[in-house]
């Protein structure tokens, strides 16, 4: 099975201004600074392009690699019926600062994912400036044009707007996080020994292409 992960920009919650246009017989009141925010959401989607199956997930604390890995594996453990049979997964994603091939933090809890669920894992990084090719992108730009010109005042309105748009027709599922995440967290360089061991990666493009196979009494296959 292929998927393609990625976040997309802290939505701002609150009366303010997104730069779009809605039907009325008045414009829409709207602040246009956002100083003292307080409640934010770091929105994050799972794509199935073979299915058009959209997950999102949005959470209330930190973009992390923690938040990224835990959103996988809710979206695994939610829809275990689509994944009957699957012995590998492929993962493309952006190479972002939280779940690129190199962060330790990332890698350390997808071998964990790798070693419970007993799927192969293969991690596929779109290159700089090529972010724009990943699937995930479009469904960010779909979302963004259905609720530009609506006010996201609150969390509730935030996820129902989420919850109307579709990408090919089909809704996405929705679910929000409320889990705290601590950001900066890192592994030391002897566990990072022990962690690199577990990783295939490519002889060509290490830090682009890496492989994670499961302990043999995990494997599916």
């Amino acid at each position: 099975m292929r998927i393609s992960i990625d976040t997309k920009a802290t939505v701002v919650i609150g009366d303010y201004s997104r730069g779009g246009m809605s039907r009325g017989l008045e414009a829409v009141r709207a602040l246009d600074h956002d100083m003292a925010t307080k409640t934010k959401l770091v929105p994050f989607g799972i794509l199935e392009p073979e299915t058009s199956a959209l997950d999102l997930t949005f959470g209330t604390s930190n973009k992390t690699s923690d938040f990224i890995v835990d959103c996988v594996e809710a979206w695994w453990d939610g829809s275990q019926e689509r994944h009957e049979g699957i012995t590998e997964l492929v993962i493309d994603s952006d190479n972002g600062p939280e779940s690129n091939g190199q962060r330790t933090q990332f890698l350390k809890r997808m071998i964990e994912f790798v070693d419970a669920t007993g799927v192969r894992v293969h991690l596929v990084y779109y290159p700089p400036y090529h972010s724009k090719y990943n699937p995930i992108e479009r469904c960010w730009g779909i979302l963004e044009k259905h609720w530009n010109g609506t006010l996201l005042s609150t969390i509730s309105t935030t996820l129902e707007w989420a919850r109307t748009m579709t990408w090919r027709g089909i809704a996405p599922a929705v679910r929000l996080t409320t889990t705290i995440y601590e950001k900066g967290v890192r592994v030391s360089k002897k566990a990072m020994a022990a962690i690199e061991s577990r990783l295939q990666r490519s002889p060509t493009l290490p830090k682009w292409d890496i492989i994670i196979e499961p302990l043999p009494s995990r494997s599916k296959v």
